[in-house]
């Protein structure tokens, strides 16, 4: 997976189409990311021990990988990324438009 929790992503498709926000959970096993104000699902609970007030809880659903993209801080735009190797041999994300690292 080329995303990473903590970046600033671009929703490409969906109802969503066009926010941005902050990865808050990858899932590489099904290929989904949870993003920070976006997506938001509800979910109806019935009142337990833990959680005495039931009801229903709003929170973000996870959306495919292949529906975001990553926003380079430089360029201020959703962006393609290459993998690169530096000199030091540690592998790094660079933007596609300016080569700035990403990492």
């Amino acid at each position: 997976m080329y995303i990473k929790k903590g970046d600033t992503v671009m929703v490409l498709a969906g109802k969503e189409k066009g926010k941005t926000g902050k990865v808050l959970k990858v899932n590489p096993k099904d290929n989904t990311v949870v993003v920070e104000k976006v997506n938001f699902i509800k979910r109806h609970t019935r009142p337990t021990k833990r959680a005495p007030q039931g009801g229903i809880i709003e929170k973000e659903g996870p959306l495919h990988v292949a529906k975001v993209n990553l926003v380079c801080p430089k360029c201020n735009t959703h962006v393609r990324i290459r993998k690169r190797v530096l000199e030091d041999g540690r592998k790094v994300r660079t933007c596609v438009k300016c080569s700035e690292i990403l990492d």
